[in-house]
Formats: C-alpha cells, structure tokens, sequence
C-alpha cells in the first residue's frame, strides 16, 4: 500500500531518493554509542505485558526511531501526501504505520491507535506533531492511554554533537560517533473515566516531557 501511494503522489526520484537516505541514517546510526537511563520503567511495564504508548517530541523521533528499530511500534502518520514519506522511513525501521492526523480527522485517527493498544500493540505518538508548536503537547496521547488502559510513558533522546535541522521542530540529527542519550520516564497511568478529563493532563504530561528532554541535552 505504501508504495502504491507513493507511486500516485511523488515522482520515481522521490522514492528514490528516501531510500537512498534510509541507507544514510543506517551507517551514520550505527557509529551512535547508546545509553539509557530510567530503562527499568519501560522493562516494568513489558515485564508485566502491558502495552504502551510512547510520547516523544517530533524533533527527537530519529535517534528513537534508531533505538527501537524493528520493535514492531505503531506510529501514527499523516494522511497528506509528505506522510507517503514517513511511511517509507517508518517502515524501512520496523515501524507499523497507521495515516491519520491529530487535528484533522482526529476521532478515527484516535480510535485507531486506541484499537491497536488495545490489541496489545506499543504506540508512538509526537504529541507536538505534524505541526507544533515543538514541545506542545496535544492530548491525543492521553486520550489513547485512557481508551486502552495502557501506561503512557514519555521518552527523549539528546547529543552534546548533533545537528540541528532549520525546522519548526529544530530535528534532532546525531553527529558521527555521538553519545546520544534516551530517557524514559516513568510511566504515567491513565485513569480518568472519560477522554476529556484525560486530556486535562496535558500540561502535566508536558512538563514532564520537557524536564525529561532539558536532562538529555545536558
């Protein structure tokens, strides 16, 4: 399906041209050195068999796409054309993909990812995606977490030697040989009875996030 899309939206040089960066960001992420911290609040919530759903900032999902290739996550990607592309670099790192957006849309797109967690699948949400503001977080994640039962758990990834794309997000690229490092937090579990009281935790969920991003640029 992906490639069918792509074929009606972008030209043969486009599709080309993704894969050739997909071999890129292989060789460069394989010189990162990797460290964790807070790694045993995930391993708690997949030791007990729990789904999760992933936060993390639109501005730092390549070194985490990197960190949790072929995991078999579902993100969620947008249904316009420029999301034929994610699907292909999502894809070629063992991401489930499902199309839809956050602000148009939103129902079926939620509905969606609350399905799949609710079958037992982890799911990526950039709550600040595909748009911005970078670091605002939209609700869609909690609402998600509340509708399965599954822990949310917010993850960031930072390098010292990095650079940094001239974006609305400022995409987070690791330099060669960089120390990059993730940070979990711990989980957050979503226990409010309906969607709208979960998406009140928003500005909670936040600052947390926020917090959790400024320890790994340090």
């Amino acid at each position: 399906m992906t490639g069918v899309a792509l074929k009606r939206r972008h030209p043969p040089w486009v599709r080309w041209s993704v894969a050739a960066a997909v071999g890129v960001l292989r060789a460069l992420a394989r010189t990162w050195r990797m460290r964790e911290v807070n790694a045993a609040a995930l391993a708690q919530v997949r030791g007990a068999g729990r789904p999760v759903v992933f936060a993390v900032w639109h501005g730092r999902l390549l070194p985490l796409m990197w960190h949790h290739r072929d995991q078999g996550l579902t993100v969620l990607v947008s249904p316009h054309a420029d999301g034929d592309i994610g699907v292909q670099l999502a894809e070629a790192f063992g991401f489930r993909t499902e199309r839809g957006s956050t602000f148009r849309g939103a129902d079926r797109a939620l509905m969606r990812m609350s399905g799949a967690a609710a079958e037992g699948r982890e799911v990526v949400f950039t709550p600040d995606g595909p748009r911005g503001p970078a670091e605002t977080f939209a609700p869609g994640a909690l609402i998600v977490a509340q509708r399965s039962g599954a822990p949310l758990v917010p993850v960031t990834a930072g390098a010292r030697a990095a650079w940094r794309l001239r974006s609305w997000d400022r995409f987070l690229i690791p330099k060669p040989f960089a120390r990059v490092k993730v940070i979990y937090g711990d989980p957050i579990y979503v226990s409010d009875r309906t969607p709208r009281e979960a998406a009140a935790q928003a500005e909670h969920a936040e600052r947390i996030l926020r917090d959790l991003t400024a320890a790994a640029d340090a």
